[in-house]
C-alpha cells in the first residue's frame, strides 16, 4: 500500500470543507476539526441565514411593488398591502431550519467521502499536529480555515436583545419597530434593506458620504436612491461614538453629538479574524497587524506544511474565495497542477434589492488612470423584460480594452444580478472580447440581453456590421 497523506483542517466553513472534499477525492486521509458544525459560521450564522432572510424580504417587497403592475390586495388593517406582514418567529424559524439543513447536507457529503469530522475547537500544537478536544492528531499538512467574527466597538457592546450583531438577529421574536443599522458597508446595506422591506422603520448610520464606499459609486448611488424612496433614513457622514440601551430601546450617539433613537440597533462594523489563542504565532505562522494570516497565492503560510484559507486570511472575504483558497491549498500540498488564485477574476455580489454584482476592473481604477478602458453603461429601464416586470432601477456597465476589445470587467445592478454576472465572469476569465459577447445569442426578452447590448455598444467599428 502506498503512502497516504494525512491532512488536518481546522475549521469547517467553505475554506475547510471544500479543501476536505478535494483532498479526499485525491486519496488523502482527512480530518476536519470544527466546533460549530459542518459549514461553519458561513452556513450556520452568516451567509446562508442572511441570504435566506433577504430572500424573504424580497418576496414581501414584490408584494409592495405589485400594485404598479395592476395587482393589489384588498383588506387589511395596518395600511400595508392587504395586511401582509412578516411573522418573525416563522421567518427566523425557517432561516435556522434551512441553515441546519444545509449543514446536514455538507456533513453527509463529507461522510460519503470518508472525511472524519471532530466537533471541537482546534489548536495548532506544532506545524505537524493539531489538538482537537482531548485528541492530538499528527498531520503531514495542516490547513487553517477558522474564519472571522463580527467586530465589536467599545461603547457599543452587543447584549443580544437590543444591541445586536447579525448573528443574533435570528433570535428575535418580533420585527424591530425601528432598527438602527450602524455601518453602511455590504453587510449593513443588506440587512438595512431586508428589514425595511419586512416592515421595520430603518435608520442607516454611515460614517462616509455615501453607502458602500468601497463599491461601484454608480451602483451605490442607485441603491441609496431606492432605499430613500422606500422611506429609509440614511445618515451620511455620521460616525457612531456609542450605543446605549434605554427603557424601551436604544440611543445611538454620534461623534458630532447628534443622537438617533430606535427600538433595536444592529452593529455591522466589520470582521476580526479568529486567529488568536490557537497556537499560530507560537508555531511560526505570521499574522499581519490586524491578526489576519499572511498567505501567498497558493495559500501557504510562513510555517512549512501549514496553509490557510478563508476569512482568517483577509483575502477578499467571500465564501467563493475561501473555497478556492482551500482547493488551491490541497492541490499545491499534494503536488497537483495548480494556478495561483487570480483575484481579478473573482465575481462578487451584494444581496440587496436590487442586487449589485461585479467582476474584474472597477470604475475607480479606470478614473484613476490605473487601467485604460472603454466603458459603457446601459440603464435597466430601457430593457424590455425589465419594463414588463416593473424593474426601473439598475444598469449594466461593461469595461473593455480600447484596442483589442478584451472584456476587463463589469457591474450589474438588477434583480438576480448574482445570476447575470456569470456571463461577464466567463468573459473576464477566458479573455473574451466584446465582439464575441455581442455575437452570442441572448433570449429576447431577457435581462441578460442588456449584457450583449452593452457589448454591441463597445464593438470595433470594423466588426460592428458583421
Amino acid at each position: 500500500m502506498g503512502y497516504v497523506t494525512r491532512i488536518v483542517i481546522i475549521g469547517g466553513g467553505p475554506g475547510g470543507y471544500e479543501a476536505a472534499l478535494v483532498a479526499a477525492q485525491l486519496g488523502a486521509q482527512v480530518t476536519v476539526v470544527e466546533q460549530d458544525g459542518p459549514g461553519g459560521a458561513c452556513v450556520l450564522t452568516d451567509c446562508v441565514p442572511s441570504k435566506t432572510l433577504i430572500a424573504t424580504s424580497v418576496r414581501k417587497q414584490a408584494l409592495l411593488d405589485a400594485e404598479s403592475l395592476g395587482v393589489y390586495f384588498t383588506g387589511g388593517e395596518d395600511g400595508d398591502v392587504g395586511g401582509a406582514v412578516a411573522d418573525m418567529p416563522l421567518v427566523n424559524g425557517r432561516v435556522k431550519e434551512l441553515a441546519h439543513a444545509q449543514s446536514a447536507d455538507i456533513a453527509a457529503r463529507l461522510a460519503a467521502e470518508n472525511v472524519e469530522v471532530i466537533r471541537a475547537a482546534g489548536r495548532l500544537v506544532d506545524p505537524q499536529s493539531v489538538r482537537a478536544g482531548d485528541r492530538t492528531i499528527r498531520a503531514d499538512v495542516v490547513i487553517v480555515a477558522t474564519g472571522a467574527t463580527p467586530r465589536v466597538l467599545v461603547g457599543a457592546e452587543p447584549d443580544g436583545e437590543r444591541i445586536l450583531t447579525w448573528r443574533q438577529m435570528y433570535d428575535l421574536t418580533e420585527l424591530p419597530e425601528h432598527l438602527i443599522v450602524v455601518g453602511s458597508g455590504v453587510t449593513g446595506a443588506e440587512f438595512a434593506g431586508a428589514y425595511q422591506s419586512l416592515g421595520s422603520e430603518v435608520t442607516l448610520v454611515s460614517s462616509r458620504d455615501r453607502m458602500m464606499p468601497n463599491e461601484d459609486a454608480d451602483a451605490a448611488e442607485v441603491l441609496e436612491a431606492v432605499y430613500r424612496r422606500r422611506g429609509m433614513n440614511v445618515m451620511g457622514r455620521s460616525r457612531a461614538a456609542s450605543v446605549k440601551r434605554t427603557a424601551h430601546g436604544v440611543v445611538v450617539t454620534l461623534e458630532d453629538g447628534r443622537t438617533a433613537e430606535g427600538t433595536h440597533c444592529l452593529m455591522t462594523v466589520g470582521m476580526v479574524p479568529n486567529t488568536g489563542g490557537i497556537g499560530l504565532a507560537d508555531n511560526g505562522v505570521k499574522l499581519d497587524r490586524n491578526g489576519f494570516i499572511e498567505v501567498d497565492k497558493v495559500s501557504r503560510t510562513s510555517a512549512p506544511g501549514v496553509y490557510a484559507a478563508g476569512d482568517c486570511t483577509g483575502v477578499l472575504m467571500l465564501a467563493s474565495v475561501a473555497a478556492m483558497q482551500g482547493r488551491i491549498a490541497v492541490w499545491h500540498a499534494l503536488g497537483e497542477a495548480v494556478q495561483p488564485i487570480r483575484l481579478a477574476t473573482v465575481a462578487s455580489n451584494i444581496f440587496t434589492d436590487p442586487e449589485i454584482a461585479a467582476v474584474g476592473v472597477s470604475q475607480k481604477q479606470v478614473e484613476a488612470g490605473e487601467i485604460e478602458a472603454k466603458v459603457v453603461k446601459l440603464p435597466l429601464a430601457t430593457n424590455a423584460r425589465a419594463k414588463m416586470q416593473g424593474f426601473n432601477d439598475g444598469f449594466v456597465k461593461l469595461f473593455c480594452r480600447p484596442n483589442t476589445g478584451i472584456v476587463l470587467g463589469g457591474v450589474v445592478v438588477a434583480p438576480r444580478a448574482s445570476e447575470l454576472i456569470l456571463a461577464l465572469s466567463l468573459a473576464v476569465q477566458h479573455r473574451l472580447t466584446v465582439d464575441q459577447l455581442a455575437h452570442t445569442f441572448a433570449v429576447y426578452p431577457s435581462l441578460s440581453g442588456s449584457i450583449t447590448e452593452a457589448a454591441r455598444r463597445l464593438m470595433s467599428p470594423l466588426t460592428a456590421g458583421i
